[in-house]
């Protein structure tokens, strides 16, 4: 908690989580779970440099991870890699959006219909084989990713 207070954390890759989770997953648990017994710490709320921290960082991710994906695998033709990159980074801006408006997140489950990215959807549906269609298949992300962010 005393991280959390403090805007830090880490993130830890955990299998079937596309993004990994925040160390400050255990104290959104603290958060919205009920004790059933004995007595725990309960955060009082999202912390205030977690918000700024939390979503500067996770969708700072995100932008590294589609501009790896530009500069590298969709000019290469690389369907596979850019469509990993742009799932990975709507994951990632799930965690930035909600961490901005303060809301605890424990899994990614409904992460994106939670942040307003289901439209992701869209554009991963779209995707061609082309170098041309993989560049406009992740610049169409990046203007839905900065949509979401407000």
């Amino acid at each position: 908690m005393a991280e959390a207070e403090e805007g830090r954390f880490r993130v830890e890759p955990l299998l079937f989580h596309l993004a990994g989770i925040p160390s400050y997953l255990v104290v959104a648990e603290l958060a919205i779970n009920q004790v059933l017994r004995g007595a725990l710490p309960r955060p009082a709320g999202y912390p205030e440099k977690l918000r700024r921290t939390a979503s500067e960082r996770w969708y700072g991710t995100a932008r590294a991870t589609l501009a790896y994906a530009k500069a590298n695998h969709a000019p290469a033709g690389r369907l596979t890699e850019v469509a990993g990159a742009i799932a990975t980074a709507a994951v990632q801006t799930g965690h930035a959006v909600l961490a901005g408006r303060g809301e605890w997140v424990t899994n990614e489950k409904r992460l994106l219909e939670r942040a307003g990215l289901r439209g992701v959807d869209g554009v991963i549906g779209s995707l061609g084989v082309r170098p041309d269609q993989l560049c406009e298949a992740v610049a169409d992300a990046e203007v839905l990713f900065e949509r979401a962010m407000g």
